[in-house]
């Protein structure tokens, strides 16, 4: 018969009786500590949204010819009325010969059926040297435009334009200004 050897059965004791009472300690922490409770306030619940994302990105082509690029923060989608609701946004479109117009903007809506989109707040399209401000800008999917009938005002470097009026065919790359058009211009300014 093999008898056991009485320092590895101390050894065991030891480490049963070590870890038993770090088990034991930290139970009786984790009763006798207060109970923190956590609130979260300001929730706001949409009833109307199907679904709220925190990043959308999306990419609108067509025949395999990629027309714009879109980013927001955030994005909350109303099936109802067949949009999304975004939150600091960003768009490249392409013009026909794919260079890129940039364009960002505090707040957008865009038709999940159409592709239309409005953005609107803080709105900076930039294409080359040439910087446009509004407050409001329509983009129509079908004939590849953006237009503005808020009063909007171009500039680059020495010259600047204001319109009440605007429209870009980014198929054509064709610009047209109207209402009230008034500006200050160098003799290198040319429009895009």
């Amino acid at each position: 018969m093999s008898r056991l050897n009485p320092k590895i059965i101390t050894r065991g004791l030891i480490l049963f009786l070590v870890f038993g009472g770090l088990g034991l300690g930290i139970y009786l922490f984790n009763q006798t500590r207060p109970a923190i409770k956590i609130t979260k306030e300001d929730i706001q619940i949409d009833s109307k949204a199907a679904m709220k994302l925190n990043v959308l990105e999306q990419v609108s082509q067509k025949d395999g010819v990629t027309e714009w690029e879109l980013k927001a923060a955030s994005a909350t989608l109303i099936n109802a009325e067949d949009k999304a609701v975004l939150e600091q946004v960003n768009v490249v479109f392409y013009t026909k010969d794919q260079k890129k117009v940039f364009l960002t903007a505090d707040e957008g809506e865009l038709n999940t059926r159409t592709q239309d989109m409005v953005f609107s707040k803080n709105v900076v399209v930039k294409y080359e040297t040439y910087t446009l401000k509004t407050d409001k800008l329509h983009y129509k999917k079908k004939p590849h435009i953006i237009q503005s009938d808020a009063p909007i005002r171009l500039d680059n470097k020495d010259s600047e334009v204001q319109a009440e009026e605007m429209k870009v065919e980014l198929r054509t790359n064709k610009m047209t200004l109207s209402r009230n058009v008034r500006g200050r211009f160098s003799e290198n300014f040319k429009l895009p």
